[in-house]
């Protein structure tokens, strides 16, 4: 059973990054977009530098101790010199200056007098020189919501990371196209409320965003990073929230993961617990091990790797103990250790198991001293990661004590989240030496009050009027990725707006809903689907069959998936003379049920004529031919 969030004094923050709409890059003239194939690679290994008072970054430091080549993917056009670090950045993208100063003005922010451009650091691999550029534009203001004010951090313009490609044991690979993409970086104050609140306050942001017509739209153009905390823990961020279904996952089993651990942690002191004992006795158990039946083990063993054993004084049951199902030490100690590229960590209160026998663990508690309140964990690989390995364990265990630890988590798709990095400190950040400094005017921000985005809902009420279609189809086409294609259909065709809206958003989110990829659907193809129809090439039941090839993967063209889903027009003639044919197959059921048999027939001309004949002449055609 979870915990009542409320009762547990969760805050949640928001700090959502928004890709701008801009033709070009931040700091370049590439292009803003995929690259259609990479043509040139290079590779870096990136370490840590000091900050200006000689001190090293917790999170950069964490980094680099995984010590990871980055391997680069180019192309002429998305990216060039600037990219790849030979060349110093040239002056900030005007345009995307000025975007980033409309969203200031919008949220009633305190803009700067001066931009400087910043360098934090980041030597994960995403940025080819070591850190991100960006720079703080406003701070202050407010965003209201459902008729409250939610505040307003800071707004700041940044470049966007690359776009991680593969990654294997030796090198991470990243394509530069994404690389120095503007992004809008805006952080809100904590909130409190239900999931469902709290994911208000997100909607409303992005639905102000994408009302400036300034943004990028599409899967990943906007990520939600979440700043959460409960009553007696400390913050934790949770990066890459892309769907806001997910994002109320994400704060329901964070929140109920930082209050097991808090419990955790009451159980620790009710003992007594010396954390600063934990690992006070480390030893090489590869010999203990050696003999073992455990596939894991064997497969370490074989390749040339170690075991070492660390004693956790005080920890009997605790390492596996669940407050919550699923909500334990020993899962966070494993989630740790894949950071690592490491998949052999054990600890006492799982063992015996994983061919690992009692008599083993008898060897290990001896040769450890440890004594029956305490437990161990072992750590295996090879010895260079078993040492960072064994020392960040170490670290985790002795957080335990307090609960909820200062951290960076990554979001998974499923709504959980999972050890990312160390929080950064300030010695993340330092000044870029070869930008100068920009002047905001009063003049500048004069001019841009005009450019200042209406309120959602007077466009949605607008797209509603102007199209002839209801409110909530305005609303869900608005905050869809496929607003702008939808204008250019329903003014370049004769396709009903209702039928296109309907077609863009219920009908795809459900093919998203069976894990089908709505990536395929480019605003290209789209097009084409419609202006087919309009042509009166394909039926209108075709449409959503030929958007479910493209998300499967079966097609790549609508052509393509034409030709896959087998969708060829019929004439009338050949219709009515297959309609009399399933009419005929089902006579003896006519004769019995009379009209009542049409939603059968219906039902069987569909499964043959789904994609060549329009649904409601079909029916149309049915309800005639039992008339007479």
């Amino acid at each position: 059973m979870a915990p009542d969030l409320a009762a547990i004094g969760m805050k949640v923050g928001f700090e959502i990054h928004q890709q701008l709409g801009t033709k070009s890059k931040l700091f370049c003239n590439c292009r803003c977009g995929e690259a259609e194939k990479y043509t040139s690679t290079f590779m870096r290994r990136l370490r840590p530098t000091q900050s200006e008072l000689g001190a090293y970054d917790p999170a950069a430091m964490f980094e680099f101790s995984k010590m990871r080549i980055a391997e680069y993917h180019a192309a002429v056009g998305t990216s060039c010199l600037v990219e790849a670090d030979e060349e110093p950045p040239h002056e900030v993208n005007p345009e995307a200056l000025e975007t980033a100063l409309v969203f200031s003005l919008a949220l009633n922010s305190h803009v700067m007098d001066e931009v400087h451009v910043m360098r934090k650091l980041v030597i994960d691999g995403s940025n080819t020189s070591g850190f991100q550029r960006t720079m703080l534009v406003a701070s202050g203001g407010y965003l209201e919501v459902a008729g409250k004010k939610v505040g307003v951090q800071s707004i700041c313009l940044e470049e966007d990371a690359s776009k991680v490609l593969g990654d294997d044991r030796q090198a991470r690979k990243y394509g530069l196209d994404r690389l120095g993409v503007p992004l809008v970086e805006i952080a809100l104050e904590p909130v409190t409320g239900a999931p469902d609140e709290v994911m208000q306050v997100a909607l409303t942001l992005g639905r102000l965003l994408r009302a400036s017509k300034r943004v990028a739209r599409g899967l990943g153009s906007i990520r939600q990073d979440v700043n959460v905390s409960i009553m007696g823990g400390a913050v934790v961020e949770v990066k890459g929230v892309q769907q806001l279904d997910q994002l109320i996952k994400v704060i329901e089993h964070e929140g109920t993961r930082q209050h097991g651990l808090v419990l955790i942690a009451q159980k620790l002191k009710e003992r007594g617990v010396d954390v600063s004992k934990v690992g006070d006795r480390i030893e090489d158990v590869t010999d203990v091990l050696a003999k073992a039946q455990s596939k894991i083990v064997r497969s370490i063993i074989d390749a040339g790797g170690i075991f070492r054993a660390a004693r956790v004084p005080g920890f009997a049951g605790m390492i596996g103990y669940e407050p919550y199902p699923d909500i334990r030490i020993g899962k966070e100690l494993g989630k740790l250790v894949k950071f690592y590229d490491l998949n052999g960590v054990f600890h006492s209160d799982e063992l015996p198991n994983y061919g690992i026998t009692e008599q083993e663990i008898t060897a290990v508690r001896s040769r450890l001293q440890a004594g029956d309140n305490d437990a161990f964990v072992i750590v295996g690989g090879p010895s260079d990661r078993v040492k960072f390995a064994s020392e960040a364990i170490i670290r985790r265990l002795q957080a335990a004590i307090d609960g909820v630890p200062a951290e960076t988590r990554a979001a998974t798709p499923d709504g959980k989240t999972v050890f990312l990095r160390p929080r950064p400190g300030a010695a993340r950040m330092y000044p870029e030496t070869d930008i100068p400094t920009i002047p905001v005017t009063g003049e500048l921000l004069g001019s841009l009050k005009d450019k200042v985005p209406r309120p959602w809902d007077e466009i949605v009420d607008a797209l509603a009027k102007k199209h002839g279609i209801n409110k909530k189809l305005a609303n869900q086409i608005f905050d869809s990725d496929y607003l702008q294609v939808f204008e250019e259909v329903v003014s370049s065709t004769k396709v009903q707006p209702t039928f296109v809206a309907s077609k863009l958003t219920e009908d795809v989110t459900s093919l998203q809903r069976q894990g089908l990829d709505p990536a395929a659907l480019t605003d290209a193809v789209i097009a084409e689907a419609f202006a087919k129809l309009d042509a009166g090439k394909i039926a209108k039941e075709s449409v959503i069959v030929i958007f479910e090839k493209l998300m499967k993967g079966d097609a790549k063209t609508v052509d393509e998936a034409i030709k896959a889903a087998g969708i060829s027009s019929i004439s009338d003639e050949e219709l009515s003379v297959g309609l009399d044919r399933i009419i005929n197959e089902n006579m003896a059921i006519v004769k019995e049920k009379g009209m009542a048999t049409l939603s059968t027939l219906m039902g069987r001309a569909m499964a043959e004529y789904r994609g060549k004949a329009d649904g409601q002449k079909i029916n149309a055609l049915l309800k005639e031919k039992l008339v007479k």
